[in-house]
């Protein structure tokens, strides 16, 4: 049986890609979910197969950029399991595009899930854990939060972001018995390129992703993370392509 058999996890922007890949995977092992997206009927879709394949999920409509959203699935989480072990900060967007393109709409969209979406993931799940005494963050960076490449200025400060937030969350929940991990994918499958409306920004991102790692490869890293003793913490994990 394995070890996370039974624990309780909330996992943002479940209805694809990285998200759901990791709900599969863990309710494989045996975990109770609660998985939050703002595409109700693909969560519904999810749910029927990890309920058919004898899993435990509970679904929630999700917008990560509403704080009581996402206070709402975390009480979720307590009300259907009685608490919270863990949860995958995942949700993101990624429409690229040169600076020079004025964008400014998708800057702003980029700032208000990559990064208020990460923060309202902790706003609603610190007070939870610390009261609790344990508990799992497990933030989903990028790549882009070690490297700036073009036409990914402002995607990449916000995965920056989501890296400073992250190391600044475990050094302050240290001896609170809540552990604290950095996942950074390097170019995966998943529907994120579909949101690139710059047409030379999405020309090159049909040539990068070429080499992409399928989205399981980040749900086991995931699912190593989540694994280990309690006493145990990931700090950062970087999954990349083997080039």
């Amino acid at each position: 049986m394995s070890v996370l058999n039974g624990k309780v996890v909330v996992i943002t922007g479940a209805s694809s890609g990285i998200g759901e890949s990791t709900a599969r995977l863990l309710a494989s092992h045996g975990v109770q979910l609660v998985i939050g997206a703002r595409r109700e009927e693909r969560l519904e879709a999810l749910a029927s197969d990890i309920r058919a394949d004898g899993g435990s999920v509970a679904v929630q409509r999700l917008d990560v950029t509403n704080l009581k959203q996402m206070q709402a699935i975390i009480e979720a989480a307590q009300t259907h399991f009685g608490r919270v072990d863990a949860i995958v900060n995942n949700a993101g967007v990624m429409p690229l595009s040169p600076l020079e393109a004025l964008k400014i709409e998708e800057w702003n969209r980029m700032i208000d899930v990559n990064i208020r979406g990460v923060l309202h993931g902790i706003a609603a799940g610190l007070p939870v854990m610390q009261k609790q005494g344990y508990g799992h963050f497990i933030n989903i960076a990028s790549i882009g939060a070690y490297e700036v490449t073009p036409t990914a200025a402002v995607y990449c400060a916000t995965k920056y972001a989501v890296r400073a937030i992250t190391n600044g969350l475990r050094q302050e929940t240290e001896g609170q018995g809540i552990r604290v991990t950095l996942v950074s994918p390097g170019v995966t499958q998943s529907e994120l390129a579909e949101s690139i409306t710059d047409k030379n920004a999405r020309e090159f991102m049909k040539e990068y992703r070429q080499i992409a790692l399928p989205a399981t490869a980040i749900a086991n890293g995931i699912v190593y993370a989540l694994e280990q003793p309690s006493n145990v913490d990931i700090s950062e994990l970087i999954i990349k392509p083997v080039v």
